[in-house]
């Protein structure tokens, strides 16, 4: 494993897989480190680890991640996300539902039904070293990243955005070229 923040990040990035797993939950990892998981290789410092859950296992998520040292945080809607923190890394479970077409969509808060993109959770599982996770697909992170300042009035086009939709793109251009 690698020391510092990174290192503590994968670490509870792998904790929460396995709890995941155990529970028969499902996470996606989403944001930087879904991209970074993508390429295999981490690119830059993460402020946080952010993920995607469905909104009806978020109650089990929540109690088996307490019962393992993670304290509950307070922020966005709790039916829209919940956030906790451990050894100093935050992570975020954006929750998801379903809409009745069977879109995925935001599950609650100001933004509640509204969609996500299509095919959001149909990307591999990316790996760093013997860390593996599901990852929302790279074309849906893209997508995330350059609307999230127009879904979001007022919220900046971020430099590291610009350059995790670069090195998505160059990746993606570069399998599809081998195709």
């Amino acid at each position: 494993m690698l020391d510092g923040q990174v290192g503590r990040q994968l670490e509870v990035i792998a904790e929460v897989v396995g709890v995941a797993q155990e529970l028969g939950v499902e996470v996606w990892l989403r944001g930087g480190w879904a991209v970074d998981f993508f390429l295999g290789e981490v690119t830059r410092e993460h402020l946080d680890v952010d993920w995607f859950i469905w909104s009806r296992d978020a109650g089990r998520l929540s109690t088996a991640l307490e019962g393992r040292g993670y304290e509950r945080l307070s922020g966005a809607p709790p039916e829209q996300q919940i956030d906790f923190a451990k050894d100093g890394v935050e992570n975020s479970f954006a929750l998801l539902d379903t809409d009745d077409t069977g879109r995925v969509v935001v599950a609650g808060g100001p933004w509640r039904g509204e969609p996500w993109p299509t095919g959001m959770l149909d990307g591999p599982t990316g790996a760093i070293g013997l860390v593996r996770c599901a990852i929302i697909h790279p074309r849906a992170q893209i997508e995330i990243k350059r609307m999230m300042p127009i879904w979001v009035p007022g919220r900046p086009r971020r430099t590291k955005d610009i350059e995790d939709i670069a090195r998505l793109e160059a990746a993606l251009n570069s399998s599809n070229a081998g195709h």
